[in-house]
């Protein structure tokens, strides 16, 4: 007599495991994707930069100190040195993004 009870619940019991996994996995496939890497910046250029642009491409915030600041800059002009395969003018872009945020003079805009 023991023997349906026990097979009882144990059928009670994976069903409901079984519904609690598909309520679990439904909700995971329904949330927004996260990314998975950082993300650096994407947007279009101004005509003329500012710390804040230059912030955002570096990836820092404009009141990071200057050696973080060279620490994203080398980070980034890895990814996209010219002789790596990258474009000339995204560097004259990290460059001068750097060179904004340290505060360096810059005689005229970009090259190009």
């Amino acid at each position: 007599m023991a023997s349906p009870l026990i097979a009882g619940l144990t059928i009670a019991a994976a069903a409901l495991a079984g519904r609690y996994s598909i309520q679990a996995w439904q909700a995971f496939k329904s949330r927004p994707p996260t990314a998975r890497m950082r993300k650096f910046y994407e947007g279009g250029f101004q005509p003329k930069m500012t710390r804040r642009e230059a912030a955002l491409i570096l990836g820092v915030r404009e009141s990071t100190p200057p050696d973080k600041i060279r620490e994203a800059h080398r980070r980034v002009m890895v990814a996209n040195h010219p002789d790596a395969g990258g474009s000339h003018y995204l560097a004259s872009k990290i460059n001068e993004a750097k060179d904004i945020l340290l505060g360096k003079a810059k005689s005229s805009d970009s090259a190009f």
